[in-house]
């Protein structure tokens, strides 16, 4: 009777001692999910371990530019913007100054054509169409008021050839005389005559101007 009831008791407490001495880890206990999420076990596969880093986003650099040269005028003849036309008798201040020049600049010489006036801007020009004719002899007069550097030119603008600058004046201030007696007027050298301009700038101030062509 005795030993039929220790077998049964010492099968029990073998059967609790190996229970309690097992390492496998019990999936369903959340101390050991705590642990799996914290730390991969050994041997196992971790898909973060082989992702490489992803590079930081920079900023493209633009290209360098380089700013296109300004234009220039290759043939020597003024360039501006144009100034505002106005009748001779608008400016008859200049156009008076004209005539008293003509006498002592441009003598036995007759007008070539009528007075051409315009209200300027600092750097403005004014542009009058001529018909440069064969042998003759050319002066131009311009005068200003409120404008302290007046220039002129006589220009030979045959197509397609670019505008090429014949003659012009190199005086001071506001009164500008090409060709005149100092000089002596500007005589087209060629057999023929040919389309050209005269350009009035006003180089330095404002004010208005009017300028006259000689011709004999």
């Amino acid at each position: 009777m005795r030993l039929s009831m220790i077998v049964p008791v010492a099968l029990l407490g073998l059967f609790a001692v190996g229970c309690g001495g097992s390492d496998t880890p019990d999936p369903n206990d959340p101390s050991q999910q705590n642990q799996y999420a914290a730390g991969q076990q050994p041997g196992s596969y971790n898909p973060n371990q082989y992702q490489q880093p992803t590079p930081a986003a920079t900023t493209p650099t633009p290209a360098a530019t380089t700013p296109a040269p300004a234009g220039t005028v290759g043939t020597g003849a003024s360039a501006g913007a144009p100034a505002t036309p106005i009748a001779p008798a608008a400016a008859q201040v200049a156009t008076l100054a004209l005539q008293g020049l003509a006498a002592s600049e441009a003598p036995g010489m007759q007008p070539d054509g009528q007075p051409f006036a315009a209200q300027f801007q600092e750097g403005q020009v004014l542009e009058q169409a001529i018909n440069i004719e064969a042998g003759k002899c050319y002066s131009v007069i311009a005068s200003g008021v409120g404008i302290q550097q007046l220039d002129v030119q006589l220009v030979l603008h045959a197509a397609p050839l670019p505008p090429q600058v014949l003659a012009q004046s190199n005086g001071q201030g506001a009164t500008a005389i090409l060709g005149g007696k100092a000089n002596g007027c500007f005589k087209n050298p060629l057999p023929i005559g040919g389309p050209g301009k005269v350009i009035v700038k006003a180089t330095r101030g404002a004010g208005l101007a009017a300028a006259q062509i000689y011709k004999k």
